[in-house]
């Protein structure tokens, strides 16, 4: 098949540091190349891939020093772009939210959308409404509830490559861990306070948006003064076998309907168990008491990490094969893409 992969610019594919969606979006490009598919990436141009990268913007919105930057345009100009040759695909695949969704609406069948952030805002189900024929992807049920009637074809789960992290030969734990971003929702200032409870040292591995400094400086540094915690930043790839591997477990204490987490497998594919908040897509993610456990209070969590040193890490990680490799991931989109293929109606090109 003649494929698209459309990702946001704020990020490369894959990113540098941090960066969710991208990072899914090259897991799942590389894997649809490797079955054999024509996949044309629309993404950075400082984007790697096997694909062909065909970019509208040079450098990815967050780490261009330019002072002045419009997200909004830099994603109109890619979308011209893609609307001049979307003959030459036989599927659209869209991983940037609702922009696309007027300038594509006479080909909505060839056009899938996998929404990647929460569904419970308050101007949402005014636009699903108003172009319910667009296919939409979840990746957890969860993020279903609150637009549950919308034009859903499938939950699926991300994945990643088998060989991007793997545990470590001898690990440690003798710490906790903290990856992804510092924000209100995110809760590292509930993973600092189960740390101390349970009397293990924290490294927090995490980016600070602009948006959060002022959470970082008011709440989570005056915390950082009391010891037993290390903030390193941000980290990419390379730094988290070590990171996560030699944890004891990842906290994941989240305060908002997460609708998948992609360090909760990246600590997996390591061999390490996670305590998560039952939020969101937690529950569909954690096999309670296999790859760690969900929790509702602070005590539960302190509780729970005492419980994984009695998990079998290689277990955690074989159970991270089992349910997230980035090839099942492929073969669920692979599967979608053909039947959008067969029921699509026959056009005469222009």
């Amino acid at each position: 098949m003649r494929i698209a992969q459309i990702s946001p610019l704020f990020e490369s594919v894959p990113p540098q540091l941090y960066g969710g969606t991208e990072r899914v979006v090259s897991y799942l490009t590389e894997a649809l190349v490797a079955r054999g598919h024509d996949v044309t990436l629309f993404a950075s141009g400082d984007s790697v891939t096997a694909a062909k990268l065909v970019s509208h913007r040079d450098v990815a919105l967050r780490l261009d020093p330019a002072p002045l930057k419009s997200a909004v345009a830099a994603h109109l100009s890619m979308l011209h772009g893609i609307r001049e040759v979307a003959d030459d695909f036989d599927v659209l695949h869209f991983h940037i939210d609702l922009l696309p969704l007027p300038l594509f609406d006479d080909i909505a069948d060839k056009c899938v959308f996998t929404l990647h952030g929460r569904q419970d805002k308050q101007d949402l189900p005014q636009a699903y409404r108003r172009w319910s024929t667009f296919p939409l992807v979840s990746i957890s049920d969860h993020q279903r509830r609150p637009i549950a009637w919308a034009n859903w074809q499938q939950t699926i789960l991300h994945g990643m490559p088998l060989s991007v992290l793997r545990p470590p030969a001898a690990p440690r734990g003798d710490y906790l861990a903290f990856l992804g971003r510092i924000s209100p929702e995110k809760r590292p200032d509930r993973a600092i306070q189960i740390a101390r409870l349970a009397g293990l040292p924290l490294k927090i591995a995490a980016k600070v948006d602009a948006a959060d400094k002022r959470y970082f400086h008011e709440v989570i540094e005056p915390m950082l003064a009391h010891g037993g915690v290390e903030f390193i930043g941000e980290i990419d790839d390379a730094g988290k076998p070590e990171f996560l591997g030699n944890a004891a477990a990842l906290l994941f204490p989240i305060d908002w309907p997460e609708p998948f987490g992609l360090v909760m497998i990246e600590a997996m594919a390591c061999g390490t168990p996670v305590v998560a908040w039952r939020e969101g897509s937690v529950p569909e993610v954690i096999d309670q008491g296999r790859t760690g456990f969900v929790v509702d209070t602070v005590a539960g969590a302190v509780e729970a990490i005492e419980r994984c040193r009695q998990l079998d890490r290689a277990d955690v990680r074989a159970c991270f094969e089992q349910r997230f490799d980035a090839q099942r991931m492929a073969a669920d989109y692979e599967s979608l893409y053909l039947r959008m293929v067969e029921g699509a109606p026959r056009r005469m090109k222009a």
